[in-house]
Order: C-alpha cells, then sequence, then structure tokens
C-alpha cells in the first residue's frame, strides 16, 4: 500500500455542482506540496454533482448517498476511508488559495497541542466573515438572527459572541471555529497510545452545531482549538441551505436545542426554557422567510 497522504480533503456536497467544481480545482490547481488525497461525499444530490466528480475529478474518491445523510454523519463516511495525518473538512463552496495545505500543514506541525485548527475565512467579495466564536449563550441567540436583533443590531451579547472586538489577523486560541473550513488533527479524533481521541463527528446533529460540539469535546480532552489568519479561504455561504430554507432552519434550531442539552445544561428547568426558546426563534426566522417570500412576490405582480 502507498504511504498515506499528510492531508485528507473531506467535502461533503448537496446540489452544488458549480461551486463543487471550483473548490474541486482550487485544491487540485493550487501548487500544494504536501501529498494529499480528496474524499467526496455526495448527499443524493440531483444536479449531476456526482457525474461531475467521476468524468471530471477520477482522481478524487467519490461516495454516493441513496440520501440526505446529514453533514455529520457524511463527514464521518469521509474520515473512515480517509489516510491522512490531517483531515481538512471544508464545505464545496470554499475556494483555497494557492499553496493552502502546505501553510495548514506548517501551522499544524509547529502548535502540537492544536486538536482542531480554523483558518479565516472571507466572504466572495473580500470581506471578514465571523468564522471563529465564544460558545453560544441564550442571550446572544435571541439577539442574533432575530427581529430583537434589528432593533437592537450592536448588542453586546451578540458581539463577544462573533469576537467583533477583534481583527481577526492573528493566531488566537478560541472556543470554536466554524465547520465550513477545518482542520483537524487525525490523532486527536482517533487517540495513539495511551491518550484516547475524542471520537468522530455526533451524528445526533443533522446540520448545525455539530462543529461546536467537536470544539467542545476537543477543550474537554485538554486539545486546543486555533484560529489562524493564513490561509484565507474563500467561503460562499450558505449555497446548500438556501436550497431549503425551512428544513436547514428547523434542522440547525434542532441542532441548537442539542447542543445546548448535551453540554450546558444544568437542569430540566434549563433545558426546558432553552427549548422554549430555540422553538421560538426557530419559527420566529421561518415566518419572517415566508413573510419576504410572499412580499417579494406581491411587490413582482404589482
Amino acid at each position: 500500500m502507498n504511504e498515506p497522504p499528510e492531508v485528507s480533503v473531506l467535502i461533503v456536497s448537496w446540489n452544488v455542482a458549480a461551486d463543487l467544481e471550483q473548490c474541486l480545482r482550487s485544491l487540485l490547481d493550487g501548487g500544494n506540496r504536501v501529498a494529499f488525497e480528496i474524499v467526496v461525499v455526495d448527499n443524493a444530490s440531483s444536479d449531476g454533482s456526482a457525474e461531475l466528480v467521476r468524468n471530471k475529478f477520477p482522481s478524487v474518491r467519490l461516495i454516493v448517498n441513496e440520501e440526505n445523510a446529514g453533514f455529520a454523519r457524511a463527514n464521518n463516511q469521509a474520515w473512515q476511508v480517509s489516510r491522512g495525518r490531517y483531515c481538512l473538512l471544508t464545505n464545496p463552496d470554499t475556494v483555497l488559495p494557492r499553496g493552502a495545505l502546505d501553510k495548514l500543514v506548517a501551522f499544524a506541525d509547529a502548535h502540537p497541542q492544536a486538536g482542531i485548527i480554523g483558518p479565516r475565512l472571507l466572504n466572495p467579495d473580500g470581506s471578514l466573515q465571523q468564522s471563529c466564536r465564544t460558545f453560544p449563550r441564550p442571550l446572544a441567540a435571541l439577539f442574533r438572527g432575530t427581529l430583537l436583533g434589528r432593533l437592537f443590531p450592536n448588542h453586546p451579547a451578540v458581539q463577544e459572541y462573533l469576537m467583533e472586538n477583534w481583527e481577526h489577523d492573528d493566531v488566537r486560541a478560541v472556543d470554536w471555529v466554524s465547520g465550513a473550513c477545518m482542520f483537524v488533527r487525525r490523532r486527536a479524533v482517533e487517540g495513539q497510545g495511551d491518550r484516547a481521541g475524542v471520537g468522530l463527528l455526533d451524528e445526533g446533529f443533522w446540520w448545525g452545531s455539530e462543529d461546536v460540539d467537536w470544539c467542545y469535546r476537543m477543550h474537554q480532552a485538554g486539545w486546543q482549538v486555533l484560529y489562524t489568519p493564513e490561509p484565507a479561504v474563500v467561503h460562499a455561504i450558505g449555497r446548500s441551505a438556501d436550497q431549503a430554507v425551512v428544513r436547514a432552519v428547523m434542522a440547525h434550531h434542532r441542532s441548537m436545542y442539542r447542543l445546548y442539552a448535551k453540554h450546558f445544561s444544568r437542569n430540566v428547568l434549563s433545558r426546558w426554557a432553552i427549548g422554549a426558546l430555540v422553538y421560538t426563534r426557530g419559527v420566529g426566522i421561518v415566518l419572517s422567510h415566508w413573510l419576504r417570500t410572499v412580499w417579494a412576490l406581491a411587490r413582482r405582480r404589482l
């Protein structure tokens, strides 16, 4: 058997063929010197994504699911067939700059206590995407992405959660980094010698908060979670979720509740209270989406 690569790139894709092609080209034409492999899991796409990979990228290992297995489970599928010393979990709507894998490997080798590393994420227009945050608190959820948040856009709870008091231009230890692009040390997950690993992604999270949970478990096990400004990865956020907004919103809020109940709940009363808050928040966002959609249709007809 060939020597295992330094990096395994794991990509879970659903109906974003054009983005996936751009992501794969950025990796394969990226001038990286480290040996790497790519594993793509297609979550039952209907837009020809699997055929695209088969026809244009024969060197990529492809797993095709007959149903949408969700983000955590599909990434675990990719992880289990991968062999790299590090794994880069990256979304198909990311574009990696030249030499990105070389930079990530060098950074990880220089920081052996880092279990997970998150690079800087940029929006397509070049603006900063808040990809590292503090662990979520109910007050931040109450004011972020809600009507209250529109009334009080600069609430301190949201600013603290998004770490907005920092330019994101230096290396820092953080609570968690976005699963849109995270570099993970294999032995932190699988263990080595007498040190147990934290395990794979929790498949109880269908979509959303699985990255927070993984980072939390890294902290519990004594590993660091680090943010680095280099490389800067472009991420066109929400390309898959935008195709099924209501389903994505409700899945995200179920995951929010699971995260709180798993790690932050002290008693049944607190779980009930946060459950009510999360449910109300999710319903409010769905209603707001429907109202905006109806209003947009009405304006077009006028």
